[in-house]
């Protein structure tokens, strides 16, 4: 039976007045894509915010391979293996792909500041390694063509795929994925299906809020959806697409809308 990475039991975050996150519980198994979907507001990028430590919850627990990380500030709780992705891009601007990419290395990191800045042979020998896992990645992700040019002058397609790799680069035991479908064409977002069903396969877990339902659909094993920041239904996409609160308060179709939780055509889960 596979292993819970993560759990969240009955997690709450209240600002002020709102109660954004309330008695939140869910469990991401390792080896899955786990989905998190609910209505504009629902409060899932603030459960990604207080699994990574921007947050700290004001209820519950957040459990990590069974250890409790509730409140473990962000480095921490990358040093565990965590990593993310924003919806909006952050790539620094001016440096290329590759120099873009390495700087996810930072933690893997072995030499000292003083021993960069005078570029001894053992800062040259981690420098050339880093860089060719670098390049290496860059050509699972068909990045490989662009690896020198400015990351921020490139088409959004390409820069969505650099922020992905600058996460996979650190090798996450946890990849969460913030909206990675977000203002791609329908090619990207097939392509997107793909590589996120690759990660899958290379071992790592991945937990994804997207909009684009035909991505959930096709990439996830489990789905919870929320609403008012707390579990409205949980299962597998067949369940989810068919269950009538997730119908009723996420997608607010009618009758005529059942397409929008179709998968996409065969070739979108390839």
């Amino acid at each position: 039976m596979s292993e819970a990475l993560l759990q969240l039991r009955q997690v709450g975050m209240r600002f002020s007045g709102l109660q954004a996150v309330d008695g939140l519980d869910f469990s991401v198994m390792a080896g899955q894509v786990v989905g998190l979907i609910g209505p504009n507001g629902a409060g899932k990028t603030t459960v990604f915010n207080l699994i990574t430590g921007v947050y700290r919850p004001t209820a519950g627990q957040v459990l990590w391979q069974g250890r409790d990380i509730t409140g473990a500030p962000p480095h921490q709780v990358a040093a565990l293996g965590i990593f993310r992705t924003f919806q909006t891009i952050r790539l620094f601007p001016g440096l290329s792909v590759l120099e873009n990419v390495q700087a996810g290395l930072h933690l893997q990191t072995r030499q000292r500041w003083w021993q960069g800045l005078l570029g001894t042979p053992a800062q040259r020998r981690e420098e050339s390694s880093q860089r060719a896992q670098v390049r290496e990645l860059l050509a699972r992700l068909n990045l490989a063509d662009v690896a020198d040019e400015d990351a921020t002058s490139l088409a959004y397609g390409l820069q969505r795929r650099v922020e992905l790799a600058r996460a996979l680069i650190a090798k996450p035991k946890l990849l969460i994925l913030d909206e990675p479908a977000a203002g791609l064409n329908d090619q990207e977002s097939l392509e997107l299906n793909r590589t996120i069903l690759s990660i899958r396969d290379g071992g790592v877990t991945v937990l994804l809020v997207e909009h684009d339902m035909n991505v959930v659909m096709n990439v996830t094993d489990h789905i919870v959806c929320i609403n008012f920041g707390r579990k409205s239904a949980a299962g597998t996409p067949a369940q989810i697409r068919n269950d009538p609160r997730v119908i009723e308060a996420y997608l607010g179709r009618d009758d005529d809308d059942d397409d929008d939780l179709e998968p996409a055509a065969a070739g979108a889960a390839a």
